[in-house]
């Protein structure tokens, strides 16, 4: 049985070329006299074998940067396999829109299988440049390196609260995570889903989830609009303010047609005041002296438990 839930994040795409051609280097455009000439490949031989080269110190920045990543739209994503698997999903999908903005190759590695008609734009790295961009010790086994556009699937709340609609495919079941430093609507506190240490936790599932970043007035609008429960995950413990009901197939069965969003909140902080104050709490029943499960154990069990019968 597959759950099925969706994210909340909101960065509209910015590149549209097949290309690869790196942008200025600076997030703050910098004055005339100093500003960089956009520099061109002839992507089917180039080879670059210095760490100083400005695409790589794009690539670094790229990686390193959260505000830079956004703001040029693209992505660092190592290995072959989660590349593959993100270009085959964009073609189930039947998403015309050109994913990847270049293919980067240890200088004399063949294109893996499944990626020959990815791009057109490949650059091929020395050994040293491989370990640079991929911030990685060893690059033995990293075969391909992808800088992949940001997906349209992928918001950023301002203040508008308008158009909470078009925000999911499908309203029926959201894990909104608070204050969460390793990936899905994301609440103010959690990391840039697109950050190397959760896309390679992800494995690429960032790209094929609706992701939404906002604050709790969007999400407030998100509840009014489909009518959803908020309901928390929070271990039952003396001195809680609101009531702790336990997580049971009665209890899952009776919401089971009710629009619902899920607050997980991190293992070391829990949840914020602001889900605690607005959201009912459910726990987890456990045997022996352990006091919680880590966040993503709880989540998996939470999202199989409350998963809609009929989506």
């Amino acid at each position: 049985m597959q759950c099925c839930y969706n994210a909340i994040v909101l960065y509209p795409q910015t590149h549209r070329t097949r290309y690869f051609q790196p942008p200025r280097f600076s997030v703050t455009p910098p004055s005339p006299q100093l500003q960089e000439e956009p520099i061109s490949y002839d992507e089917k031989s180039k080879l670059i074998t210095s760490a100083s080269n400005p695409f790589v110190k794009h690539c670094l920045k790229l990686r390193n940067n959260s505000s830079y990543r956004h703001s040029h739209g693209s992505v660092i994503l190592v290995g072959a396999t989660p590349i593959r698997e993100i270009c085959r999903f964009q073609e189930s999908a039947q998403d015309k829109n050109v994913n990847m903005d270049c293919l980067i190759l240890p200088e004399k590695a063949e294109i893996p299988d499944g990626l020959d008609e990815s791009t057109d734009s490949i650059v091929r790295v020395s050994s040293i440049v491989m370990r640079k961009i991929s911030g990685l010790q060893s690059t033995d086994s990293i075969d391909a390196i992808g800088l992949m556009k940001i997906p349209a699937s992928f918001l950023n709340l301002d203040d508008n609260k308008s158009h909470c609609q078009k925000w999911f495919p499908s309203a029926h079941r959201i894990l909104v995570l608070d204050g969460i430093q390793d990936g899905v609507f994301l609440l103010p506190g959690c990391c840039d889903p697109f950050n190397e240490k959760a896309l390679r936790a992800s494995r690429g599932a960032s790209f094929q989830l609706p992701i939404v970043s906002g604050c709790w007035s969007h999400l407030e609008s998100l509840k009014e609009e489909f009518q959803m429960k908020l309901l928390a995950g929070h271990p039952e413990h003396d001195g809680l303010v609101n009531p702790v009901c336990s997580l049971s197939p009665s209890l899952c069965e009776s919401i089971s047609d009710t629009p619902m969003c899920l607050v997980l909140g991190s293992e070391g902080s829990g949840l914020s005041e602001k889900s605690m104050k607005s959201c009912e709490l459910v726990s987890i029943a456990m045997t022996g002296e352990y006091e919680s499960l880590n966040v993503s154990v709880a989540g998996g069990i939470f999202m199989y438990m409350l998963q809609s019968k009929n989506k």
